[in-house]
């Protein structure tokens, strides 16, 4: 019967996580949060007539000290002595969100920065120096001219950027340089180019 009340209750709480039928772990603060500690609960055959197996020797926990565990786990002990033999998970995970502060208040805070102040100065700090990169912000008369251009989803339609191929050949062979290019000639290539334009429609 709690199995299901906890399953219903945290449904959907990326906090609360059931790592077996009789063993539930419920993370106190959020990611980052360096306060932030998990609380692991398992149930003997005998729960919960006798006390669960509270434990706090979970890695997420490695950077709080021992005193401070010691000292969260007997105040939640004191809580499953006033609750024993009714269900207590959901009353202990409630009691332990409540007094996060009260029970990580002499947690020192500095843990991870005074690691990150012991890189040496020599080193380069890549992502400090990186800027974002800013999209290119469109009026609205830009944004209707893109529309107007394109179709319901999006895109360009097929064909706009082809070339007039008869155009084209005239242009590089009027104002052609490349002794390649020169060598073609519009009048010959007429019939041909008409009947490849004629496909391309």
């Amino acid at each position: 019967m709690e199995l299901e009340a906890l399953r219903s209750i945290y449904e959907g709480d990326g906090c609360f996580r059931e790592l077996s039928p009789v063993c539930f772990q419920y993370r106190i603060g959020e990611n980052g949060d360096p306060k932030a500690f998990l609380i692991e609960v398992s149930w003997p055959e005998t729960y919960p007539q006798t006390a669960p197996v509270i434990s706090m020797d979970a890695f997420f926990n490695n950077t709080i000290s021992s005193a401070i565990k010691r000292s969260i786990l007997d105040k939640l002990m004191v809580e499953v002595e006033a609750n024993l033999g009714t269900a207590m998970t959901y009353t202990l995970f409630e009691y332990a969100k409540d007094n996060k502060e009260s029970f990580m208040e002499n947690q020192p805070v500095n843990t991870v920065t005074s690691v990150s102040n012991s890189i040496p100065i020599g080193t380069p700090d890549v992502p400090a120096n990186k800027k974002k990169d800013k999209k290119e912000q469109l009026s609205k008369t830009q944004k209707r001219k893109l529309a107007d251009k394109t179709d319901h989803k999006g895109e360009l339609p097929r064909g706009w950027n082809w070339v007039d191929v008869i155009k084209q050949l005239v242009r590089t062979e009027s104002g052609s340089t490349h002794p390649s290019q020169a060598a073609f000639t519009v009048s010959a290539e007429l019939p041909y180019l008409w009947h490849l334009q004629k496909f391309q429609l």
